[in-house]
């Protein structure tokens, strides 16, 4: 089949939800994905109904399973490349040069975070450097942790992260941004404040055992939370024109609908709550509204 009702690009927990929303309602869809999860070094996922504390990719792999057992839904393991609007849909063309037809399309391919020129920060990315203490923070309770972040953020993280542990130290990673009222209030809880530069996160298979500064002090922890720079990790969305929000995701309304007719997204894509739980839900979301859209179509011009 060259032409669907539905292409889904990304089929991690979001595109593979709407999928499966998509194909109960018995239409043509077409998965395409890239086989790179952004959480895929995450030795566990918490906060979500019968899979807690299994790994991302044991939940994804019953996901996929589950989904595809709908015989009207494909998925095709490569790259979505280029989409453009046509007549009565979109066509969207992968790295290998297929060419596939759709009357909608569900944005799902997530983000890519940027990881700063630190050693070790990369290896211990979603193992014991986490961005996220409702996922992460239970298994690290009441030990020593560290914040990653300046200004604003280091003054919100250190306030949220207080609640898992009072053993904290953020580390601005050079001059303090962080105004002289919110120094005060951290510093008034018990938080160091550290704005020497870090030459090194030391591990052992990705579990974090100390920072090392540059001017040579080790500081020891068992974790780092950090909230990362990102970037999309398709361009579909940018190619199309969809408009984003201030912090880079795509700009969607209640129902995942994206500025541009017949282009809806979900996921980390469209949001900054950054689990598999909520990634399911939009992601359901996406799949039931387009699907309403298709009807609506069809219904109201009495085909």
């Amino acid at each position: 089949m060259k032409d669907f009702d539905m292409i889904i690009i990304g089929g991690s927990s979001a595109g593979l939800s709407a999928g499966m929303a998509l194909g109960r309602a018995m239409r043509k869809v077409l998965i395409i994905d890239s086989g790179i999860p952004c959480n895929r070094q995450t030795p566990h996922s918490h906060n979500f109904f019968t899979r807690d504390g299994q790994t991302p990719h044991e939940i994804l792999t019953i996901a996929r399973e589950q989904t595809l057992k709908y015989p009207t839904i494909t998925l095709l393991h490569n790259e979505a490349a280029h989409c453009i609007p046509v007549p009565n849909g979109f066509e969207v063309s992968t790295r290998s040069g297929e060419v596939f037809g759709a009357k909608k399309v569900i944005l799902a391919a997530g983000i890519k975070d940027q990881m700063p020129d630190i050693p070790g920060f990369a290896e211990c990315w979603g193992i014991s450097v986490i961005h996220c203490p409702y996922c992460h923070g239970y298994e690290y309770g009441h030990q020593h942790t560290g914040i990653f972040a300046n200004g604003e953020m280091a003054f919100e993280l250190a306030k949220l992260i207080s609640n898992w542990t009072k053993e904290l130290t953020v580390f601005t990673n050079g001059k303090s941004t962080l105004t002289d009222d919110q120094q005060t209030i951290i510093l008034n809880n018990n938080i160091r404040i550290v704005e020497e530069k870090i030459e090194a996160l030391d591990h052992y298979n990705g579990q974090i055992t100390a920072i090392r500064l540059q001017n040579g002090t080790e500081i020891k922890l068992m974790a780092l939370y950090a909230r990362l720079p990102f970037v999309q990790h398709s361009d579909i969305a940018l190619q199309l024109g969809c408009e984003f929000t201030k912090q880079g995701h795509i700009q969607v309304d209640a129902r995942q609908k994206t500025t541009i007719p017949g282009v809806y997204a979900c996921g980390d894509s469209a949001s900054g709550i950054r689990s598999i739980a909520n990634a399911v839900n939009s992601g359901t979301m996406a799949g039931v509204m387009a699907n309403l859209e298709l009807i609506d179509e069809v219904f109201l011009a009495g085909k």
